[in-house]
């Protein structure tokens, strides 16, 4: 990984009755390989009005900044740029029009992009408070992995206990998520991996199936010869098939990503759009299954109060089922923020069982 230019001595603000260090943040410059990323470093910028200065204590490396650094997530922000979809941090310092109260306090939240740097500003509005008790990078793990998996699960498909599950990818920081939760709600799970992850996934109680299965709708069936009430594919394409054949009368599939297409070439929106017209056909189609796309961020831009209601109501949930002991989010790595590029060749490698998590200095 290079590094941007240096400042002989770093910007000395203060803040919280603390000295800010400059500010440390990882960027992709232009579509590149991991090995092309940035370290820039940068004077502390003082929160405006609405916002809070977050040190970070913990950041994530997901599926989006795979697809990012390729130029192909829908929505991202022109090159360059600091990614990082989700973070846990302390507030240092709020702006005008912020209560004093929240400095000092934990926080995670959902950011999209520029959670991979040391120090963050954020909007008061989207933080959400948590306890002081939990480990940071076990926080971390849950906030957009954890909020989708419980979103998709009880609000998408409205799991019960007794019904039976798919879960693909079910070694990933979704999918290990995921599959405690539908256990947890009296669900049989189902869950396809490499392998190598199968004695994980047992000790969870998942019932685990090769990926790579050239026969994998059969093997489904030997376990749930009535179709699965619910499947939840991150794929597309032949196993999102896959994912709908396998369901029973009056079962949904969740689909929520199309990593199938990862390393494809040109913009991604065509392959997306495709995706979700098939998605739509099948649910048109009188065969009593439904089909349906997940996206955290639905209802961003039209309904901002109730999506962040909403956002913190779930991962309140979350963050409880964590302190009951119920759910452990399953943390594949801990990498110094500045080992960015090694973070991301982990989580790219599928190797990796459960979340790639990056900790600034």
């Amino acid at each position: 990984m290079d590094e941007s230019t240096q400042h002989d001595k770093p910007t000395q603000t203060k803040i919280a009755g603390a000295a800010c260090r400059e500010v440390v943040e990882v960027v992709i410059p232009k579509i590149t390989e991991p090995s092309g990323f940035l370290i820039r470093r940068r004077p502390c910028e003082e929160p405006g009005a609405g916002q809070v200065l977050v040190r970070v204590e913990a950041t994530g490396v997901s599926f989006a900044e795979q697809s990012m650094r390729r130029g192909r997530y829908p929505g991202q922000p022109k090159f360059p740029f600091v990614p990082g979809y989700d973070l846990v941090g302390v507030v240092l310092r709020v702006g005008a029009d912020v209560s004093p109260t929240l400095v000092g306090a934990r926080i995670a939240a959902l950011t999209k992009t520029g959670g991979w740097t040391n120090l963050a500003l954020l909007s008061a509005k989207e933080v959400m408070p948590i306890p002081n008790t939990l480990d940071a990078a076990e926080a971390e793990a849950l906030v957009v992995n954890g909020v989708t998996a419980w979103q998709m699960l009880h609000r998408s498909a409205r799991v019960k206990s007794g019904q039976t599950v798919l879960i693909h990818g079910a070694n990933g920081g979704v999918g290990t998520i995921l599959a405690q939760m539908a256990i947890e709600a009296g669900a049989t799970v189902i869950g396809t991996a490499a392998p190598r992850h199968h004695d994980a996934l047992r000790v969870l109680g998942v019932d685990p199936l090769n990926y790579k299965d050239p026969n994998l709708l059969e093997s489904i069936r030997r376990i749930a010869p009535m179709g699965v009430n619910a499947a939840f594919d991150p794929i597309g394409g032949k196993s999102a098939e896959i994912s709908f054949q396998a369901l029973g009368r009056a079962g949904v599939l969740v689909s929520y990503g199309i990593a199938g297409e990862l390393k494809g070439e040109g913009p991604v929106v065509i392959p997306f759009l495709k995706h979700v017209g098939r998605l739509l056909w099948w649910s048109v189609v009188p065969n009593g299954r439904k089909t349906t796309f997940y996206n955290v961020w639905a209802g961003h831009t039209v309904q901002r109060g109730a999506f962040y209601n909403r956002l913190r109501e779930d991962y309140s949930r979350v963050v409880s089922l964590l302190q009951n002991g119920k759910l452990t989010p399953q943390i594949a790595a801990r990498f110094p923020l500045e080992q960015a590029v090694a973070a991301m060749e982990l989580a790219e490698s599928r190797t990796a069982y459960g979340k790639v998590i990056l900790i600034p200095d």
